[in-house]
């Protein structure tokens, strides 16, 4: 399913993962984009201040600043660009804090272009529904997990510190796939 987008739209595609960038920007030209790829948020920051794209596809967690900081720069540039996030650390919270600070959708890895273009044009209203079903126990544990994990950078000793877990314990936890997930790629 290929959408058309305005004639050689600027995008600004940001992934520490060289081979990732180089597929992803030959699919998102085939489909009308002008790429610019940087990997890192530092290498990104001065061609977003030269020329704020209109489109931003940002990985969440790469070497150096994470991918929400920019995020909140390229909102701050220009509130009119439309930011999808990619992440193969899914988690609600990380979701809801990529749309507070500006981002248009939030998709897990893997993503195809199909799905990134699809998601450009996602309306982040922030009027998501309530689910009158309280969340299990497991979902709140591997979400609690996921937020101390960024906390202390996905540092595994020292998220199982603060979660005063035994290391191996917390291995084991992060092992597994997330709460309703079966093929979690991460």
């Amino acid at each position: 399913m290929k959408q058309a987008v305005e004639e050689s739209a600027s995008l600004l595609l940001v992934d520490d993962d060289a081979t990732f960038c180089r597929v992803l920007s030959t699919a998102l030209t085939r489909r009308g984009f002008c790429v610019s790829i940087a990997h890192s948020v530092e290498e990104a920051l001065p061609l977003a201040v030269d020329n704020p794209p209109e489109y931003a596809v940002v990985d969440m967690k790469m070497k150096g600043a994470p991918g929400l900081v920019l995020v909140k720069a390229l909102h701050e540039l220009d509130p009119n660009t439309r930011i999808v996030v990619l992440t193969g650390y899914a988690s609600i919270s990380t979701a809801v804090e990529a749309i507070k600070l500006g981002a248009t959708q939030y998709l897990a890895k893997p993503a195809n272009a199909d799905e990134i273009v699809a998601a450009f044009s996602h309306q982040a209203d922030g009027n998501v529904p309530l689910t009158t079903q309280p969340t299990n126990i497991e979902n709140l544990e591997w979400e609690h997990i996921q937020r101390v994990m960024r906390e202390h950078d996905h540092n595994i000793s020292a998220t199982a510190r603060a979660l005063n877990m035994h290391r191996r314990t917390l291995q084991r936890k992060l092992n597994k796939p997330p709460p309703g997930k079966v093929n979690t790629t991460f």
